[in-house]
């Protein structure tokens, strides 16, 4: 990976952790995807971390930064299916911390946004344990730059809603008619499972049929694949394609911005040599 950011220069010049007893837990945004979005922050305690515990969603480019002599602890959380429990992985917290070891708690995108961060923190902090908190760009930023498409714009969108399309109990539980209201983008994180139900309901509730929507798999990394289409074909045509998660709804009128702003679609060996030189 050609990395715009000099890392080795960097962890020399940084202070090291704090040698606190017992230790320290940081709850860190791995971003969406693509290493060179991580905060400066979370590149240097990857670099000085003890121990990492760390989700399915943080890619393998942001794993290449964690220091060699780490201990990895993979927590293994993906859509019906938990390698290991939230309580657990709380417990683990916890006792790794009381053993005066600086963890990183690593997790897609950002500790706070549908990334189960607040309680940890509270249960951590209940227990006595310090924690550092470090944002990291969320899916719906990232991934919809990425996709070329803005989430507000002037003539097509003045709100944006985040919400999560994780089944409960084998139905989306949403404010339906609130997201339909017009002149707002919708993002569904986690909705690939309930496409389908998100479609309709969001229809039922008085969306247009022909309102555009848009399905990024595996957004800001080379993987990345976008299919557009409205809330009458999305489902056909992401069957089609059999998508897999890690998967981004996109609902709105700036999904029609797409077909001009698809920058990372165009070919990146300019653009990538254009950067080296000038950093």
């Amino acid at each position: 990976m050609n990395s715009l950011v000099d890392l080795p220069s960097l962890m020399a010049r940084r202070e090291r952790l704090p040698n606190s007893n017992p230790g320290r837990v940081y709850l860190v945004g791995a971003g969406p995807g693509d290493a060179e979005l991580l905060t400066v922050r979370a590149a240097r305690l990857l670099a000085r971390a003890d121990v990492v515990v760390y989700d399915n969603l943080v890619s393998p480019d942001v794993m290449d930064l964690v220091c060699p002599s780490a201990q990895r602890i993979f927590a293994g959380k993906q859509r019906d299916r938990h390698m290991m429990p939230q309580s657990s992985i709380n417990a683990l917290m916890i006792r790794l911390a009381r053993q005066g070891r600086d963890v990183v708690r690593l997790k897609g995108g950002d500790p706070f946004v549908f990334g189960r961060g607040g309680e940890e923190m509270q249960t951590l902090a209940a227990a006595g344990i310090a924690v550092e908190v470090v944002p990291g760009i969320t899916a719906a930023c990232g991934v919809s730059c990425y996709a070329g498409i803005p989430l507000t714009h002037r003539d097509y969108a003045q709100a944006c809603v985040f919400v999560t399309g994780h089944l409960q109990d084998g139905a989306a539980e949403l404010d339906w008619s609130a997201l339909a209201r017009p002149r707002q983008t919708v993002v569904i994180y986690m909705g690939l499972g309930a496409l389908d139900e998100i479609c309709s309901q969001l229809v039922a509730h008085g969306m247009p049929v022909g309102m555009p929507a848009a399905i990024i798999e595996k957004g800001t990394t080379p993987d990345q694949r976008v299919i557009t289409g409205t809330l009458s074909d999305l489902p056909a045509r992401v069957a089609a394609e059999a998508l897999q998660s890690p998967c981004l709804i996109i609902v709105g009128e700036v999904v029609r911005l797409r077909e001009s702003l698809a920058w990372f679609d165009a070919p990146q060996s300019d653009v990538g040599s254009e950067l080296s030189v000038s950093a």
